[in-house]
């Protein structure tokens, strides 16, 4: 893909699909909204209605049963769900690029016959476990252990903020194989709960994304055979690497979509309420703050297609993934308390959305990959670049 000539028109398919996607927001996630955010409700009539529409096998080849697209539209329905609820569209880009994404990439043929099919129909849930307790943004500190018996391995450890913990069946695990390699020390599996010893804790009760299901996972010598290690021993967390990087293209379509959500309810408010004579659309210092709301939230959108875009043409993605997700989340963060800031006092009552956009934004500058370690990301590819 020439990056020196980028062009982001949609074709025909995808605006199909991305009609199809806000279709399904308004008519089935909508109504809901405020109902599974109080009840901390997870909403699995829903991703399994998502499910017959392809959007839990995004990216998935049809002979594995999925719906055989790629990252830029994956980067739309999550968009187009994150625009009605940011926390079902979580569970989404969770289910899409981390579970089912690491079998799919990095899995044995056998691995993936066992386990994606049932993954891309919704049958199943899929959770990914990386951070721990005392491994957060530094994965290098995991503590949970893999050893070795004969034709199995024995795991024991625990996770924590794991999307889909408690409801997901299936499990990529990341757990320390050989301790004195450090991060290269650390393999992946693919686990189920139909294994003894593996099972949920903790829910968490959060602050925003509250339709999307956080818990801990804990393995109590949970005997995983030898085939379910993915790829070989070592590997795992430069396979957690890769799929981070294409999970950050994800999460940066979360925050342009949950953007756009609190956008657009500014710019129905700011049409509506009027003071001094006029509506507030019509007085300068709110004009100022929706225009550069508009840019912000352009520029993510552009950011983020580009690194789809690359993503899809096969081509090196890492810097430009972490630069969407970068941008896009901490422009959503900003875009949504411009939201409130133009709703004033109504901002701040629940009848009106933009108070959900807001707290559910802030998810996004922390998971997968804070802002500080995007940075460090970006620093390190630019330099890299400018050193050869």
């Amino acid at each position: 893909m020439d990056q020196n000539n980028l062009n982001f028109t949609l074709t025909d398919d995808q605006q199909a699909i991305r009609r199809m996607a806000r279709e399904f927001a308004e008519a089935e996630i909508k109504p809901h909204v405020m109902e599974w955010d109080e009840g901390q409700i997870f909403p699995m009539e829903a991703l399994q209605k998502m499910a017959q529409l392809g959007f839990l096998g995004i990216m998935v080849p049809a002979e594995l049963g999925g719906a055989g697209l790629g990252a830029l539209e994956n980067s739309i329905i999550i968009e187009e769900i994150a625009r009605v609820c940011p926390g079902v569209a979580l569970s989404v880009a969770a289910h899409n690029g981390l579970c089912t994404g690491h079998i799919l990439k990095f899995g044995s043929d056998e691995l993936k016959a066992k386990y994606i099919p049932a993954l891309a129909r919704g049958e199943v849930l899929g959770a990914w476990g990386l951070t721990e307790p005392s491994a957060g943004s530094d994965a290098g500190g995991t503590q949970t252990v893999a050893v070795r018996e004969g034709d199995h391995y024995v795991l024991n450890g625990s996770k924590n903020f794991i999307t889909h913990g408690t409801y997901g069946k299936t499990a990529v695990i990341m757990a320390v194989t050989d301790r004195s390699q450090g991060a290269h020390g650390i393999s992946a599996f693919v686990l189920d709960k139909s294994m003894p010893g593996f099972s949920a804790s903790k829910k968490e009760n959060k602050l925003g994304m509250r339709a999307s299901e956080t818990s801990s996972l804990l393995m109590d010598n949970v005997k995983v055979p030898v085939a379910n290690l993915i790829g070989g021993e070592g590997e795992g967390f430069l396979q957690a690497l890769q799929i981070l990087d294409g999970g950050r293209v994800g999460i940066a379509a979360l925050s342009v979509g949950c953007a756009q959500g609190a956008f657009e309810a500014a710019i129905k408010y700011s049409q509506e309420r009027k003071q001094f004579g006029k509506a507030i659309a019509q007085q300068q210092a709110t004009q100022f703050k929706l225009a550069q709301m508009a840019m912000k939230l352009d520029a993510a959108r552009l950011l983020t297609y580009r690194a789809a875009s690359l993503r899809d043409a096969g081509e090196p993605f890492g810097k430009e993934a972490s630069m969407a997700k970068l941008y896009a989340s901490e422009s959503c963060v900003q875009i949504c308390e411009e939201a409130i800031q133009i709703h004033g006092g109504y901002g701040y009552i629940k009848e009106f959305p933009v108070e959900k956009f807001w707290r559910d934004s802030k998810l996004l500058t922390i998971g997968e990959g804070t802002s500080e370690v995007q940075r460090m990301v970006i620093a390190r590819h630019t330099i890299k670049e400018f050193s050869a």
